[in-house]
């Protein structure tokens, strides 16, 4: 195990190297820049004073040097924990991200919770109970959490809340919060604003999760082995917990790598219309202003946690499955 995980971080370390250089190109892609951009602005409004400052900063960080060597200092910064400058904000970004990072990920791993939590049991019950009334009714509802768009259902919730209830559910805390130190109260509030955005966010994956599990178990529940297991005296829920369910979770645990940067994705559209202080919505803004710092810097966040979900998802998948080997020698 201990050569195993050398061996994955070296392979980490390489995929988020060429995960760098992919971000940054695609990053300097689009003509000009931000300090560019900006200079227009302010020749059009007849402004000449800041244009001492944005030749400094552009000086600053080397925005006037080579693509290579922009690259260079800004993944030589980011590993040192210095993700550049924001040009929209006015500031460095590890400022200006602050709390969003990590509200975004408190949202993303609660999201990632809710859909284990509820898509286990429920695919487990379905599955034992093969064309029931049960089966049927909750594979519908599957079917309609997975058709039903995510910022659609974040609309219908924020009016029918508005109409019958006369309040706003959008945010992760309350006003008063926004401003205020951690507290208890703080706490609290985040808490209980998580409701609406995780059921949300974690629908149409929950839904996926279900009904990826119900074939898996049902596909498991016809192999020979549990056949004979059965014919020996052995009850179907023992079988079904000892022998089927260990078999079926492989492509339940693996998806652990795939989910979260799905969610993260996925969550931009819903944090705007939820007004959700995540970095969903200053990854879309500066992606559109060019702040290419901000921008290269979520990207970046993104990359880890995918690399991060699958190096999870292996080792999840080794505890649980004696047949999968990490060291790839052949069991004896």
């Amino acid at each position: 195990m201990l050569r195993y995980l050398l061996f994955r971080l070296v392979t980490m370390v390489s995929t988020l190297a060429v995960a760098s250089v992919l971000i940054f190109t695609i990053i300097q892609l689009p003509p000009g820049d931000y300090l560019t951009n900006y200079i227009g602005e302010l020749r059009a409004e007849g402004e000449t004073q800041a244009y001492e400052k944005v030749a400094f900063l552009r000086e600053q960080y080397g925005l006037d040097q080579p693509l290579p060597v922009q690259y260079l200092r800004w993944i030589t910064g980011f590993v040192r924990g210095d993700f550049g400058y924001s040009f929209e904000y006015a500031a460095p970004v590890s400022q200006v991200i602050g709390d969003r990072v990590f509200l975004t990920l408190v949202l993303n791993f609660a999201t990632v919770l809710f859909v284990y939590l509820v898509a286990f049991p429920l695919g487990l019950f379905i599955a034992r109970r093969k064309h029931s009334f049960a089966d049927r009714s909750l594979t519908l509802a599957g079917y309609l959490g997975l058709a039903t768009p995510n910022f659609l259902l974040a609309l219908v919730l924020l009016y029918l809340a508005n109409w019958l209830f006369g309040v706003s559910i959008g945010g992760l805390m309350d006003p008063a919060y926004a401003e205020a130190d951690w507290s208890a109260a703080k706490i609290g509030s985040v808490l209980a604003h998580l409701v609406v955005p995780v059921v949300v966010i974690g629908l149409s994956g929950t839904a996926a999760m279900i009904q990826r599990l119900r074939a898996n178990l049902l596909d498991e529940l016809r192999r020979p082995y549990v056949v004979a297991a059965t014919a020996r005296g052995l009850s179907d829920g023992f079988v079904l917990r000892k022998y089927a369910l260990r078999s079926a979770l492989n492509p339940f645990v693996s998806d652990i790598g795939d989910l979260l940067p799905q969610i993260v994705s996925g969550s931009v559209i819903i944090s705007v219309i939820m007004s959700l202080p995540t970095t969903g919505p200053m990854l879309l803004s500066s992606l559109r202003s060019q702040d290419m710092y901000l921008a290269g810097s979520f990207l970046m966040f993104l990359a880890i946690l995918t690399v991060a979900g699958m190096l999870v998802s292996d080792i999840a998948l080794a505890l649980i499955d004696p047949r999968v080997r990490l060291t790839g020698q052949r069991a004896s």
